[in-house]
């Protein structure tokens, strides 16, 4: 089996299940994705560090990488090696530097250690075939934005968005580190990007 190297092309709300998350993984070299489903404790663990963001204390995986990396261990990589009944079952590749091992781990965990690692993600050819669908991501964006806007209208977004807009670059830093220190990731985010549309 030939191993297909993905990159996390980026979160959104599910389509399909309530209170749930979709992280979609795009193959390197071609133009199909692989939407998971996810938490939303793995949802934000993700999310954060896409934003580059840096939680006031220590998320969950951090502390695996500062604990990791304490005693001089690294992941390598990380294998998507099987989807079961629609659920996908991940390996993390470690070594110490004398020894290499394979631990086993929920998709969602091994992804966002990945991105604190630095490290490859892959899947294998068979499971992109069976699970991977090939669209833009532009697409989903769209679609997830419009069924947000369905759901729950667009007016507070937007008042929002309109009210960051008015605010200088140093009162939006302000605010972006009271965010932070509050742990209000979702708001960070939607002020970092207001900050990165001025630069």
């Amino acid at each position: 089996m030939g191993k297909v190297k993905l990159t996390v092309l980026g979160i959104s709300y599910s389509q399909t299940q309530s209170g749930a998350y979709a992280l979609v993984l795009s193959e390197e070299d071609g133009n199909r994705r692989i939407p998971i489903i996810i938490g939303g404790y793995e949802a934000q663990a993700i999310a954060i560090q896409l934003e580059g963001l840096t939680p006031p204390r220590p998320l969950t995986h951090d502390l695996f990488m500062n604990f990791a990396k304490a005693y001089h261990i690294e992941i390598l990589d990380v294998n998507i090696y099987k989807l079961e009944e629609g659920v996908f079952f991940s390996k993390l590749h470690c070594t110490n530097g004398d020894k290499e091992i394979f631990v086993d781990s929920r998709t969602s965990d091994a992804v966002a250690l990945a991105l604190r690692f630095d490290c490859p993600i892959y899947t294998t050819e068979e499971i992109i075939e069976k699970a991977g669908l090939t669209l833009e991501i532009e697409n989903i964006d769209e679609d997830a934005a419009k069924e947000d806007e369905g759901e729950k209208g667009n007016a507070p977004v937007d008042s929002f968005m309109e009210q960051l807009a008015k605010l200088s670059v140093s009162e939006l830093k302000t605010m972006l580190d009271e965010a932070v220190r509050n742990e209000d990731y979702e708001k960070a985010s939607k002020i970092r990007d207001e900050l990165k549309n001025r630069s």
